[in-house]
């Protein structure tokens, strides 16, 4: 009889919303963390306290958009398992190529720890894009 650490594990595969569920869950954590590290840059709390926002001056409608923005990954990890298949499939390939470019567009002269998440982050959105895409067929 073999022992336990012998025997072969067994590794189920994991259903495609699943892993589309876990990306977004990813994605969320990444730009969390990524804000959250820029609180440490020098002068950005004062910047803030000053009334700066992430894209110009604060205000009603620029934190609004900036809630919304960072909600809708939030929501895709719940979403992603709930809603119907083929509306899946478009929300994950038109919002992960939206948050890739958006990304992408906010890099530039970022600094290093910034474009490490943004790295991770273009990756994962490249991640949801390409297992929509190739969503199996009945």
């Amino acid at each position: 009889m073999q022992s336990n650490s012998r025997r072969a594990l067994s590794d189920p595969p994991l259903p495609l919303r699943l892993k589309l569920s876990a990306l977004w869950a990813s994605l969320t954590f990444c730009y969390l963390y990524g804000d959250y590290f820029g609180l440490y840059r020098p002068g950005k709390l004062q910047h803030m306290l000053d009334g700066a926002g992430p894209m110009g001056p604060s205000s009603q409608g620029s934190l609004l958009f900036v809630a919304l923005l960072l909600a809708v990954p939030g929501l895709m990890v719940f979403l992603s398992l709930a809603l119907p298949v083929r509306l899946v499939r478009w929300l994950g390939i038109g919002l992960a190529l939206f948050y890739a470019t958006f990304v992408a567009l906010t890099m530039p002269g970022a600094w290093w720890f910034y474009l490490a998440y943004s790295g991770i982050e273009i990756v994962l959105c490249l991640l949801i894009v390409v297992l929509a895409w190739r969503w199996p067929r009945a």
